[in-house]
């Protein structure tokens, strides 16, 4: 499907019934009963309604919250804990009790699961990335609904997604998603909280990058990590790669059928951009980087209007400390992001070197290495 703006909210949503791909995630507060257990109702009519979109031609991959959530009931937990093991803990508990459910669940219209647990690990480093995205475009072509979540039982808090929309959107450009369809306890993003004010207006379609959007998004409740907050966040990660977002009420019976035909429901949040190459992908995706370059006034118009690499002499800092090959932000001259890349040199040579013509690195160094400090191939816009 394209992704472009359009001018018509009508039109524009029409687009949506393109969407062929898609990754669909499903929050802890609809799974869970608002903490009684995995509601098994709703993982049967949320089965139902993905088989209903594969029928149609359609590629799906689930990610699912609940897994600490089921654990927590299955433990007899009224909280959730803060202390990491015992998140762990709980959610290696209820892990098999989320996936036995759906496995029940899409059994009955005939469609095989598959449990994909995944870290931050799988996508910060190039081959497991690569693994990762070919196994899960393997299981699609094999007619089967990959369910994933993050590998919470040995994730630390210093490499987890934070949150599995999050999750959601790293997925959606692991598999080139055409869409990605967050579903939650909201019918949507709304200009204030409707639970506090009824007469709040759900924003019906917007751009992912619109910077008005911040002041109206919350935090989550007890059960789930994510928010509205959470979900812009997300919708701005897979809009990186032409990935369209629309957050809905999972609640609403046949909202998934409803988002897919372009009807008026939930938020779009658009991407307004073509999808990338697979390997800028990957690097639009990057949680994590290792470091930072600050860019002069020339070199921030140069890779925003012609798209060339970044030369050693349109440095002017460097922050953090990177080894040859890991992913840096190149920030402009207010300190923000622009792009981000793998860098060619490790940052004390780089230190040496920014500022000088790339002619120069040889006298520098000592040695003849790479014109550029990341080359363009490996470097995407923000």
């Amino acid at each position: 499907m394209t992704s472009k703006l359009s001018t018509s909210p009508e039109v524009a949503r029409a687009e949506l019934s393109a969407a062929r791909r898609w990754v669909i995630k499903v929050g802890s507060a609809l799974l869970t009963a608002n903490g009684r257990g995995l509601d098994q109702a709703m993982i049967e009519n949320l089965a139902e309604q993905l088989a209903a979109l594969r029928q149609r031609g359609c590629e799906v991959v689930l990610v699912s919250s609940g897994a600490v959530a089921a654990g927590m009931v299955r433990l007899g937990w009224s909280e959730r804990p803060h202390v990491l093991h015992d998140l762990q803990a709980a959610a290696a508990v209820g892990q098999t009790s989320l996936v036995r459910s759906y496995e029940i669940a899409f059994g009955q219209h005939g469609i095989h699961t598959a449990q994909v647990l995944l870290g931050h690990d799988d996508v910060l480093a190039r081959d497991r990335y690569l693994n990762a995205r070919g196994t899960l475009n393997t299981l699609l072509d094999m007619g089967v609904i990959p369910i994933v979540n993050e590998n919470d039982t040995v994730v630390t808090d210093e490499i987890r997604f934070g949150d599995n929309d999050t999750l959601g959107a790293m997925v959606a450009n692991l598999i080139d998603a055409d869409a990605l369809l967050l579903l939650t306890d909201q019918d949507g993003l709304y200009e204030s909280d409707p639970r506090h004010n009824p007469d709040a207006k759900r924003i019906e379609y917007a751009e992912a990058s619109d910077t008005s959007l911040d002041a109206m998004v919350g935090e989550g409740g007890s059960l789930g990590r994510g928010g509205m907050i959470t979900k812009l966040r997300a919708a701005r990660l897979a809009a990186r790669s032409g990935t369209e977002t629309v957050i809905a009420g999972g609640a609403r019976p046949g909202i998934v059928a409803a988002v897919a035909n372009g009807e008026s429901v939930g938020t779009w949040l658009q991407s307004g951009r073509a999808p990338l190459t697979a390997r800028k992908q990957w690097l639009a995706g990057m949680v994590q980087v290792q470091g930072r370059l600050g860019l002069d006034a020339g070199a921030v118009r140069v890779l925003r209007e012609s798209g060339r690499s970044l030369l050693p002499v349109g440095v002017r800092s460097v922050t953090g400390e990177f080894t040859r090959g890991d992913v840096v932000a190149l920030c402009d001259t207010e300190g923000r992001e622009i792009a981000r890349g793998l860098v060619n040199y490790n940052a004390d040579e780089a230190r040496r070197i920014i500022g000088r013509a790339s002619s120069d690195i040889e006298a520098v160094l000592g040695y003849c290495g790479d014109e550029e400090l990341v080359h363009r191939d490996n470097l995407v816009l923000s």
